[in-house]
C-alpha cells in the first residue's frame, strides 16, 4: 500500500488531530480504515475500540502518545468506517485482519492498547502473533472464555453492567428493536457506564449512534457478541497449548467494570502489570486521556 495515500472522506473529523491521516488499507480482503500519525519513526502503537464506539474513542489520547510513538488508530471490521463483511466476527478471524492491517501500513512490530470489544480482539491477536507484539495493556473488558462470565447476574446492582450481552446474541430481536433507535440506544450505554454522565456531548452520541445506523453498522455490532462463544472456544484451545508471554498492562478504573484487569488475565498470563485509574467508568480513554496516555507510555518504556 502507498502510505501517502489517505483516504477520501472529507467529513471525517480530525480537526484536533494535527498531523494525523485517515488511511485504507487492504486487511487480507477486508477494507479496514484507520488513522495513522504521530513520530514516524518511534515505535508503532496500535489502538482498537470496543462497543459502542470506534476509532474516535482514543482522540484524546493520541495527541499525549504522538511526540514519542507512531499511533494507529484501527477501526475494526463493521466498526465505524470499515467494510463491514457479512460473516468472520470472530475474535481470531477479526484479529488475523487488525494484524494484517498493521503490516500494510508497515510496522512488523508494535504495542497493542485495545478497549472492550477491542480488547477481545486484542487479547486472540497476543495468542496468534505473540512474537509481533511488544505489550499489550488491556482496559476494562471481559474476554471471552478468559474473563467473561458464562452467566449474567440478575442483581439489578450488576446486572444493568451486562445484560446487553444476551441480549445481543437473540437472533433478529435486537434489530427489530433497536432499527430507528440507533440514537437512543448508544446514548444509554454512553452516558450510564461513564462515571460522570456529561462525559459525551450530543455531538459525540450522534458520532457513535451513526456508525451503529449506517448500512450494516447494527448488525456487524450485534455480530460480535454472536460469535463471542465462537472466540471462547478458540481463546480455550490456544491457551490449552501455551500462556502468553508477551507483558500485559491491565488498566482497570474506580468504577468500571472489572476491577483488576491484570488479576483477570494473570492465569493465562506470565507477566502483568496492574493499574487503576481513578475518577473513571467503563469508558477510560475518554474519561481520563491523560492517565491513559501517561500509563501506556510507562509501559512501553519498560
Amino acid at each position: 500500500m502507498d502510505l501517502s495515500e489517505s483516504s477520501l472522506i472529507p467529513d471525517l473529523p480530525l480537526q484536533h488531530l494535527a498531523g494525523f491521516t485517515h488511511r485504507w488499507v487492504d486487511a487480507d480482503g477486508v477494507r479496514l480504515h484507520a488513522v495513522d500519525g504521530g513520530r514516524p519513526s518511534g515505535p508503532a502503537v496500535v489502538l482498537l475500540a470496543g462497543f459502542p464506539q470506534t476509532w474516535w474513542a482514543w482522540r484524546k489520547v493520541m495527541p499525549g502518545l504522538a511526540q514519542r510513538f507512531r499511533v494507529i488508530a484501527i477501526d475494526l471490521p463493521g466498526q465505524g468506517h470499515s467494510e463491514r463483511p457479512e460473516r468472520g466476527y470472530d475474535t481470531h478471524t477479526v484479529a488475523a485482519h487488525v494484524h494484517s492491517a498493521v503490516k500494510a501500513l508497515g510496522e512488523s512490530t508494535y504495542s497493542l492498547v485495545a478497549h472492550d470489544i477491542g480488547a477481545w480482539v486484542a487479547f486472540s491477536l497476543a495468542l496468534n502473533f505473540e512474537s509481533h507484539l511488544r505489550g499489550v495493556a488491556l482496559l476494562d473488558a471481559g474476554i471471552p472464555g478468559i474473563t467473561l462470565p458464562e452467566t449474567i447476574p440478575t442483581d439489578p446492582e450488576r446486572a444493568w453492567k451486562t445484560w446487553h450481552f444476551a441480549f445481543h446474541t437473540v437472533p433478529d430481536l435486537p434489530e427489530t428493536l433497536l432499527a430507528g433507535r440507533e440514537r437512543e440506544y448508544v446514548g444509554w450505554f454512553l452516558k450510564m457506564k461513564a462515571l460522570s454522565p456529561d462525559t459525551f456531548d450530543d455531538a459525540e452520541i450522534g458520532h457513535y449512534a451513526a456508525a451503529v445506523a449506517a448500512d450494516g453498522g447494527l448488525r456487524a455490532s450485534l455480530a460480535y457478541y454472536r460469535d463471542a462463544a465462537e472466540s471462547a472456544r478458540k481463546n480455550r484451545e490456544s491457551l490449552a497449548r501455551r500462556h502468553l508471554a508477551v507483558p500485559i498492562l491491565g488498566i482497570s478504573s474506580s468504577h468500571g467494570s472489572i476491577p483488576d484487569m491484570a488479576a483477570s488475565i494473570s492465569p493465562w498470563a506470565d507477566d502483568t502489570t496492574r493499574i487503576v485509574v481513578p475518577d473513571a467508568g467503563h469508558f477510560i480513554p475518554d474519561e481520563q486521556p491523560e492517565a491513559v496516555a501517561a500509563a501506556i507510555a510507562d509501559f512501553i518504556a519498560r
